[in-house]
Parts: structure tokens; C-alpha cells; sequence
């Protein structure tokens, strides 16, 4: 682990979708500033645990702590207010949108609030968008350029800058170098580094093992909604990691009839 101490713990989450039961008494837990990848099959329930931690979904059962204190999260605005953010898959940009505009999207710099009436700093928002990139080393020339005209790796990078520019603690990441090229893979798993020298705790989710391999201080695996796995990967190769979490995707033990795919 790369901290001593936890920042998120989850305990017994629960969540049921109808008949399909998603989340079987997950357990989970994320210290300060770790890079925890969370893999599993497509009927595993990676998505549903992650946004039960970003408020997106509340559970039926278990209990969720932010450094040690018990909290009560039930929608974005509770995760976010406690330093969670996550980055979805399809990046939730606006593609009309300058890269200031995207950065600051919901959480805009106000000029002057007359009301309805609101004027927007936007010399403020554009300055502090630069910073972040900088701070980042993010490679877009201009923080005025739209979304639409960034390249798929470019695109990622604003998503993931937009999630650590007001504060975060926990940075949640949902398939962060799915459909990238190479090079633009390599510059992600890069800026993840970037996020942890400055002392972010992340967790990602990826069916791309070779990827969670290269950031990752540690792997927890789930199972038709159980945990079946929690696999330090400091001093493996590779090839014993996959080895450890296919065998648990695979041959785990089951006392439950299959279920449905989970959202």
C-alpha cells in the first residue's frame, strides 16, 4: 500500500437493481495516496461500487467512511463535497465548449450575480484553467480551443483535469485509456502519475491489466459482486499478477447461482 493510514473505506455495500443483485457485502478500501486498480468481468459490479462511492447510486446496505469518519453519501454534490470525483468513460464533456469552459463546467467564476442575471469571470476561469494544464503537464496549446478539435488523449486529460481542479481527495477513473492510441495511453497513465507525486489517492477501473500494472501500488478483484481478490503488485512481474487475478476472475469459488450482467 502506499499510505499507512485509509482515506475511503467501504464495508458491507449492498445494491440491488430488481432481482439482480449487483453488490453482494463489498468490502473496499483505499489509502492515502495509493493508486488501487479495481478489475473484474462485465458482470462484476465495478461500476455500480464506484458510483455508489460518487453518490450516483445509494445503497441498500453497508457503510462508507472519508478518513476515518462515517459519512452519508447520496448524490454527486455529497461525493463531491468530500473530495470524490469520478472521471466517466465517455468523459462527460461538453464538445461546443472551450477547455476553460469544460474545466469550470457547473462551478463557473462569477463576475457579478444580479439575480437570474449572472456575468462569468471568464479571464479568471481561462487563467486558472492554464495553471492547471501547466501543473499538469497536459500538452494543449490553448485553453480556449473547443473540446470538439482535441484529440481522444486530449479529451481524457481535460476530464481528468476538470476532477482535480477544485480539491479532490479521491480521483475515481472508469476505463481512463479505453479506445486511445498508444501514445496517447502512455501520456494518461503518465498524468496519473503526475496525480499521485502530488499526493492524489486514485482508483481505477480497466479491463486493460497491462495498464493498471504500470501505476498501480495494488489490484482488488470482484466477482459477480463480491470482492475475490486483493493483490499488492510492488516486487511481481506481470505475468504473476495476471496470473492472480485470472484465476480469481475464473476459478473463484461460487455458492450463488449466476447472475445477470450489472450495470
Amino acid at each position: 500500500m502506499a499510505g499507512n493510514t485509509p482515506i475511503v473505506e467501504m464495508e458491507g455495500i449492498k445494491k440491488s437493481f430488481g432481482a439482480v443483485q449487483a453488490l453482494r457485502g463489498v468490502d473496499l478500501v483505499l489509502y492515502h495516496n495509493e493508486v488501487l486498480g479495481l478489475v473484474g468481468d462485465n458482470a462484476a459490479g465495478k461500476s455500480t461500487l464506484m458510483k455508489v462511492l460518487s453518490g450516483a447510486y445509494i445503497p441498500d446496505e453497508g457503510r462508507i467512511y472519508i478518513d476515518s469518519r462515517q459519512v452519508n453519501i447520496t448524490g454527486p454534490e455529497d461525493s463531491r463535497r468530500l473530495g470524490i470525483e469520478m472521471v466517466y468513460q465517455d468523459f462527460a464533456l461538453a464538445n461546443n465548449l472551450d477547455v476553460a469552459s469544460n474545466i469550470f463546467l457547473g462551478r463557473e467564476a462569477v463576475r457579478w450575480n444580479l439575480g437570474l442575471l449572472k456575468v462569468m469571470n471568464k479571464r479568471r476561469m481561462e487563467q486558472e484553467a492554464r495553471r492547471l494544464i501547466d501543473r499538469l503537464k497536459i500538452d494543449i496549446a490553448s485553453v480556449r480551443l473547443k473540446v470538439e478539435n482535441l484529440s481522444g488523449g486530449q479529451r481524457q486529460a481535460v476530464a481528468i483535469g476538470r476532477a482535480t481542479a477544485f480539491d479532490a481527495k479521491v480521483i475515481i477513473m472508469d476505463e481512463p485509456t479505453a479506445a486511445l492510441s498508444v501514445a496517447a495511453i502512455g501520456k494518461v497513465l503518465e498524468l496519473i502519475r503526475q496525480l499521485k507525486r502530488q499526493g492524489a489517492s486514485i482508483i481505477i477501473i480497466s479491463h486493460r491489466l497491462e495498464d493498471i500494472f504500470e501505476v498501480a501500488d495494488r489490484i482488488v478483484v470482484l466477482r459477480h459482486g463480491r470482492k475475490v481478490g486483493d493483490l499488492p503488485i510492488t516486487g511481481k512481474s506481470f505475468e504473476e499478477v495476471r496470473e492472480q487475478v485470472v484465476a480469481r476472475i475464473v476459478g473463484a469459488a461460487d455458492d450463488f447461482a449466476p447472475t445477470s450482467p450489472t450495470p
